[in-house]
């Protein structure tokens, strides 16, 4: 149910660098709800967290899904500052349909997060992604490989939408895997440097892998 978001807990980023540890892991992905109730919107939630993993283990690779934190450069700046290995952001949608999918997103917002983060760190990796079976056409799909290659990403996984409950968006569309694969490759021809495409994909799937 909605309601207002507790308090950050302090205590958190070391709990997940001490899990991180334990675990064994190499490679780790970092995300958040949307925390736009915040100043900072919630950026110094990841940026903690990294510190406290690099703390622990300064060996772990290090890749933040983040929110597009209103497109604020002082919070994309202090993320670049804790040297994250990869930023995720995931588009998830054509514009065309982000007023009935992702109400109170922007599109052109998230495009911007990718240029100001490019503008102050070009060696940075980004990596986005896409869900397919909402009603997007070929074209737009296409269209959107080209603005996230031209902002400089380099990384997308595309899978397919499953709606988590009779309530929330239906699926229009279950996309072949054939059809995946053809997006695959028209993606990579597009630009960008390692595509993961397949109706089970989601942006953080076998992440280690991109390269």
């Amino acid at each position: 149910k909605r309601g207002v978001p507790l308090a950050i807990d302090p205590n958190e980023p070391l709990r997940i660098a001490e899990c991180i540890v334990e675990l064994g892991l190499k490679h780790v992905v970092i995300t958040s709800v949307t925390r736009d109730d915040l100043p900072d919107y919630g950026v110094s939630g990841f940026v903690n967290t990294i510190k406290a993993i690099r703390t622990l283990n300064d060996k772990v690779k290090i890749e933040v899904l983040i929110p597009d934190f209103n497109a604020d450069k002082k919070a994309l700046i202090e993320l670049l500052e804790s040297k994250p290995d990869i930023i995720a952001h995931n588009v998830e949608t054509v514009p065309s349909l982000y007023k009935e999918v992702r109400k109170g997103a922007s599109y052109n917002r998230s495009l911007e997060v990718f240029k100001i983060i490019k503008s102050f760190n070009l060696e940075i990796p980004l990596k986005s992604g896409l869900m397919l079976g909402l009603g997007e056409r070929r074209e737009e799909v296409y269209q959107v490989f080209e603005d996230l290659v031209e902002v400089g990403c380099i990384y997308l996984s595309i899978g397919q939408y499953l709606a988590p409950s009779k309530s929330h968006y239906p699926v229009k569309e279950y996309i072949r895997p054939e059809v995946f694969e053809e997006h695959r490759l028209q993606a990579l021809s597009a630009g960008f440097s390692f595509v993961k495409s397949s109706p089970y994909v989601r942006s953080s799937y076998l992440a280690h892998e991109y390269k």
